[in-house]
């Protein structure tokens, strides 16, 4: 079924059951494979604090020594949140509840607590990608200047990011994310909230599952840190840099997911989400997370088999398939402004600067 000719909206059900076919059922089983990959690298993450405790007997020049492993680290912060990320969805082990312990794991160390990433992730964004009523799009010219606006305006890049601004977003945007979404449903729980792209709301038990969990993940940051010393160096070395490195990784892709693309009332994911060409180092190391369109048409898919989907993507839907290398996505986020005037053009915060959506397919509803 080649439905390349076709710019139409087509909803994502549409294209799994064109493509369904087409992929072995193994790409459907559960891959426990990576809940060991998950205990490596949060062993990592342990091995790393407990040399760090004893970074204040070393001499100073041998810091550097340190460095490798910093990145090390941060790149299972990233790894760990990604593999969360895919035992949310199915596809690591089916034991639901063995699934949310080792998801509560993984997801410690970015302060996501997976009762809240299940309801704005699973539910909402992935049923209403990009759409008026996904809390991951961008946000609209039209939506109030409150401080989460401001502050995505900050730091999100844009051809309007001040060059330091983004640096230090890098590290920190994901932090406002999950502070954004953790005090709307928190304290608030209602779609008024506007300080949110789009509030959404969750159960009462939900509601205090996601506190409980907070409070959980709160308890062992401070463990780690009484662990350190509450040390300046341990701390800088072992805590504070692997989090704004992995943080930074997460944001990368993050930012290239849908931000380029135009709004979409019906959730076609050729048109509202955007796949990375990226060396296959980092395919390895965060499980093809490059691969997003293809996970959103499969997210129950076992991801070592989304490189099988792209390549019928590029065969049958060619023309209609979001795909870019990942400098070449980065270059269009800096040349192009961060809120919505309308669903298939940006603006910019003065509202003076107005371009078409750089992957805009001009496509019929």
């Amino acid at each position: 079924m080649n439905l390349n000719t076709d710019q139409r909206l087509i909803h994502q059900a549409t294209y799994a059951k064109a493509l369904r076919s087409l992929l072995p059922p193994e790409a459907f089983a559960p891959d426990e494979n990576k809940l060991i990959i998950l205990v490596i690298n949060l062993a990592i993450l342990i091995l790393g604090w407990m040399i760090a405790a004893h970074s204040d007997s070393w001499e100073i020049y041998l810091l550097w020594l340190y460095l490798p492993l910093i990145i090390i680290m941060g790149n299972s912060v990233m790894a760990l949140g990604c593999i969360s990320h895919d035992m949310l969805h199915g596809t690591v082990i089916r034991n639901s509840k063995l699934a949310y312990f080792f998801s509560f794991i993984g997801l410690t160390m970015l302060w996501m607590p997976p009762t809240l990433w299940k309801s704005v992730h699973n539910r909402v964004h992935h049923h209403q990608t990009n759409s008026l009523r996904d809390p991951d799009r961008n946000y609209l010219d039209k939506q109030s200047k409150n401080w989460g606006k401001w502050f995505n305006n900050v730091v999100v890049p844009s051809l309007e990011v001040n060059p330091l601004c983004l640096m230090v977003g890098m590290t920190s945007a994901w932090g406002g994310h999950n502070f954004r979404n953790l005090t709307s449903v928190l304290f608030f729980n209602n779609k008024s909230v506007d300080y949110v792209p789009a509030a959404f709301t969750v159960s009462a038990k939900d509601r205090r599952a996601i506190a409980g969990e907070l409070f959980l993940m709160s308890i062992i940051h401070l463990t780690i840190l009484a662990y350190l010393e509450f040390h300046p160096l341990k701390l800088i070395l072992s805590y504070f840099l692997p989090i704004a490195i992995g943080n930074a990784a997460l944001m990368f892709y993050i930012y290239t997911n849908h931000l380029l693309c135009p709004m979409t009332d019906v959730n076609d994911p050729l048109v509202n989400s955007t796949s990375l060409r990226v060396y296959k180092i980092f395919d390895l190391l965060h499980f093809n997370f490059s691969h997003h369109t293809e996970h959103h048409l499969f997210p129950g898919m076992n991801s070592d088999y989304y490189v099988m989907v792209r390549k019928l993507l590029e065969t049958d839907y060619a023309e209609k398939y979001n795909l870019l290398d990942a400098p070449e996505a980065w270059r269009l986020l800096m040349k192009s402004p961060r809120h919505y005037k309308d669903e298939n053009t940006l603006t910019d915060w003065a509202g003076k600067v107005t371009i078409p959506c750089p992957l805009n397919q001009k496509v019929k509803v």
